[in-house]
């Protein structure tokens, strides 16, 4: 499964921020996937968006995933992924970005950093 993290403004333009891949195995069930993306800092612009795109797949960036199963380096057939990204109660999904605070000219913080995203329920 590949993820990208994407900027996008107001005229709908995306910018690739990020992105990270994670195979899977059973990829013909439903199941919990988490990938992490590479390190990266971006600052979003006031009243852009954050986009996140989910695939099978990405290549050229990383060699073809046949969807069959085969090893990708011979593999001759080649299967359509479909991908679903569930958000209901018994499946919850998240995207956990870090924020950091804006610093001032003075090099002062301009507010304190919370502990972290809450992610209890995450786990069940």
């Amino acid at each position: 499964m590949f993820v990208r993290l994407c900027d996008a403004d107001a005229e709908g333009r995306s910018m690739n921020v990020c992105d990270g891949l994670v195979g899977l195995a059973d990829a013909d069930r439903t199941s919990r996937a988490t990938v992490r993306l590479w390190p990266t800092a971006h600052r979003f612009r006031r009243g852009n968006r954050i986009r996140v795109q989910v695939s099978s797949g990405a290549f050229p960036r990383y060699n073809r995933n046949p969807g069959t199963g085969e090893p990708r380096a011979t593999a001759t057939t080649l299967r359509a992924g479909n991908q679903e990204v569930f958000h209901d109660p018994g499946h919850p999904s998240a995207v956990l970005l870090p924020v950091r605070p804006a610093i001032r000219k003075n090099g002062s913080a301009e507010r304190e950093l919370d502990k972290g995203p809450d992610m209890s329920g995450l786990d069940n």
